[in-house]
């Protein structure tokens, strides 16, 4: 990809696309949500989001709970979206509150889906963010879309449960499944992996806790997620599912290197055993050729080139 990233995926989406269209994007303000906001702005759409009550509201910005099915339509009505893409959940595996975690991801995806499907203008697509977490600890060494699913968490289950339910109004709305892998970038929470691994040598640390250092992941941008995404929404390929990644996995030993190599120093790692999750996914490297065919080519970015984004944010 020639110049930055940025510049690359911005040039890649033709105001063309989403001209005279509207966007609505669920959990606007999560890290994702950001990304993607850019990504459809550049594309041409006029972009709406929802956030949680509580958040401050902005232009075309609306605080509404998921949960709140009155509110949500109200605001399904007022927005009249012709692409959808839902990217409010609880995004974190090693969350805590299991009740909230299948309140969100299953009974509010719910109903923003029978909301739309009731609504006066019918989305042209509707994206849902899954998640490569429902393939578990899957015996190949690259994972597609044909795996059987076997999640191993409750987060997990979570997001498997919403693409079954959803299942069941795909008959009224052309709704898209993304599996996205691990990705990063700025802006994400440092209770995620590589965050917190920027953060340490950010900061100049000589050590940091960690937990299982044989896991591998598969991880990407979250610029290119965004415009896969976006390129999704454009493709509307109703009624299927699609693992979003880069096709490689790296492993935290080379993650470590790798960010000692842009800090220009070695950290030492301590395994904290609190920190080892016994149902833990221990490797995660994904096939983005149905993606890719779907969608055309996808260039993911060096790892090192986001990672040293990150480092100098």
């Amino acid at each position: 990809m020639s110049g930055t990233v940025t510049e690359d995926l911005a040039r890649a989406a033709s105001p063309r696309e989403g001209e005279g269209k509207r966007a609505l994007i669920t959990g606007l303000r999560g890290f994702t949500g950001h990304y993607m906001a850019q990504e459809l702005t550049a594309a041409g759409y006029q972009v709406y989001g929802t956030v949680l009550p509580g958040h401050a509201p902005g232009p075309n910005i609306f605080t509404v709970d998921l949960l709140d099915r009155a509110g949500l339509a109200a605001v399904i009505e007022e927005v009249r979206p012709d692409v959808v893409a839902h990217l409010a959940a609880i995004a974190f595996v090693a969350h805590t509150d299991t009740d909230q975690i299948y309140r969100v991801n299953v009974t509010g995806t719910r109903n923003l889906l029978e909301t739309l499907s009731k609504a006066t203008h019918k989305p042209s697509c509707v994206l849902l963010a899954s998640s490569a977490n429902i393939y578990g600890n899957a015996d190949v060494d690259v994972i597609d879309e044909s795996i059987p699913p076997s999640p191993a968490n409750d987060y997990a289950v979570s997001k498997l449960a919403m693409e079954y339910m959803a299942r069941l109004w795909m008959d009224k709305l052309p709704i898209v499944i993304a599996r996205p892998f691990n990705y990063t970038g700025v802006g994400q929470g440092e209770n995620f992996l590589l965050p917190k691994i920027v953060s340490h040598f950010r900061k100049g640390a000589r050590h940091i806790e960690l937990g299982n250092l044989a896991i591998a992941r598969d991880f990407s941008d979250v610029r290119m997620v965004a415009n896969c995404y976006r390129r999704l929404l454009a493709a509307a390929p109703a009624g299927e599912a699609f693992n979003v990644c880069s096709g490689r996995s790296t492993s935290l030993e080379s993650l470590i290197d790798m960010m000692s190599d842009i800090a220009g120093y070695r950290i030492e790692v301590h395994v904290n055993p609190a920190f080892v999750r016994a149902n833990d996914v221990l490797t995660l490297t994904g096939s983005n050729a149905k993606l890719a065919g779907k969608i055309g080519p996808i260039a993911p970015p060096p790892l090192a080139e986001t990672l040293r984004w990150m480092y100098q944010a």
